[in-house]
Formats: C-alpha cells, structure tokens, sequence
C-alpha cells in the first residue's frame, strides 16, 4: 500500500520562511515583507513555488543569492513537500539568479568568475554583526528595566541575568551560531574577539556594540520604507521588531 504524503499549506511554506533572514539586516523575511507569493500547487498538493522581493533592483547579488538560496533549502526541509521553485522578481541579476537555483547551482556554479569566492566568510561577519546587535539589545534592556542600574553595571551581567523571552533567545541563537558560550554563567558582554573586554574597554566596546545595532536597525527600517514606495501595500506584509529605541514613523512619499 502506497504511503499517501500530507497536503503541505501556506501556513507551513511561510512558517520554513520565517528561518531565513535578510543577512545584513538579521531580520527574518516574512516580516521585512520579502516574500510576495506563496504557492502550493500539484496533483498531490505538495509542490511549491515562492516569488522573492527586494527593496531596490540593484541589492548585492551575493546578499540576494544567501536569501534565495536559504529559502529554496528552507522550503525543502517541510516535510511531504515535493518540487520546491524558489524566483527572485524585478532584480537586476534576477534571471540569472534563478536560472542557477533552477540548475541547484552553488553561488560560484552560477556566477561564475564574478564569484571570486564563497560566501562562507561574508556569512560569518553577518553572524559577528548579528551576535553584536543583539547583545547590546538586551544589554540596554537590561540597564532600563531598573533606574538604579546603568551602563558602568554591564560588564556584569550574565546570561542567567537577562529575562526570559525574544531578546535573550535572540542573543542565545546567535552565539550558538558563533560557537560562543551558552552557560549561564557566561558574561553577556564580549568583544570581537569573543572575550570579555578587560575593564577599561568594557565602555567602548559597549559603544561600538550600539553603533552596530542602531545601524542595523537603521538599515532595516530604510529597507522597509523603500520596498513600500517600489511595491505599495507591502507593509501590511510587515512586521516590526520590537524597537528598544523610539519607534520612528515609516513614512512613503508619493
């Protein structure tokens, strides 16, 4: 007797989705309002096809290649889910793109001599990048939930220290990402090298983890503001991360 193989539903596709995130802005692309199809199609119900948006037609190629390529793999992991079509629209490198995910091409198998090299390292400086943001996040969060704390108390803070919820499990992926230490004991704050600073760095590093953050999230609200103006009415496919700053009005221009 033949196993029949469960119909897959948007929910599910979308839900794989929510792992892949834009790598400089480290937020995932179902909430930046990246994907603008989802199709579930086939006798069995079980093949796929995703359309990708971006916010501008000239965004890197290698960075639009690490989502695309992420979400082709994403997409394959749902199980009982048959042919996966992953497409890129309105890019300037969209049909060559496409043709290589097509092929199960690797980035240089597409590229070709434009791929100089891998992505492994640019993968990797996102992940510093990321791990940054994210533990100045929940360092500032920390040093605002008691007037009585303040930025000279972070060096001694611990990972058991932070409470539970979306910026510690933020924090806690990340360095797991990163091969960092996960025990609770572990002080939060760390510099690029991996390790706590030593006690006259401890503000400048602090410093520099928030340029990194404000930037990041800087970046993400511009993207979102951008891919607005190209595709109105994508923002109701938007979510916002949770902002420990201000939140600042997304205003489109017409």
């Amino acid at each position: 007797m033949t196993a029949v193989l469960p119909r897959i539903s948007e929910a599910d596709v979308r839900t794989a989705l929510d792992a892949v995130v834009d790598p400089e802005l480290d937020e995932a692309i179902t909430d930046l309002g990246f994907v603008s199809s989802v199709s579930v199609h086939g006798v069995d119900g079980c093949d796929v096809e995703v359309h990708l948006r971006l916010p501008t037609s000239f965004c890197a190629p290698n960075f639009a290649w690490l989502m695309v390529s992420d979400a082709r793999d994403a997409v394959r992991g749902v199980p009982g889910v048959g042919r996966v079509v992953i497409e890129l629209d309105d890019h300037h490198d969209s049909e060559l793109i496409n043709r290589g995910l097509a092929a199960d091409a690797d980035y240089r198998g597409t590229f070709g001599h434009e791929a100089e090299h891998s992505l492994d390292d640019l993968r990797a400086t996102f992940h510093r990048k990321a791990h940054t943001a994210a533990m100045e996040r929940a360092l500032t969060s920390w040093v605002r939930a008691d007037p009585n704390r303040t930025e000279d108390d972070v060096a001694a803070v611990r990972l058991c220290d932070l409470p539970a919820g979306r910026e510690r499990d933020a924090l806690l992926d990340r360095r797991a990402a990163l091969g960092l230490p996960l025990a609770p004991t572990s002080p939060v704050l760390l510099g690029p090298d991996g390790r706590p600073p030593s006690r006259d760095a401890v503000a400048l590093t602090f410093r520099k983890a928030r340029s990194v953050r404000v930037s990041v999230d800087g970046n993400a609200h511009f993207c979102r503001g951008l891919l607005t103006t190209r595709y109105p009415g994508s923002d109701a496919d938007q979510v916002f991360r949770p902002s420990i700053d201000h939140a600042l009005p997304l205003e489109v221009l017409k």
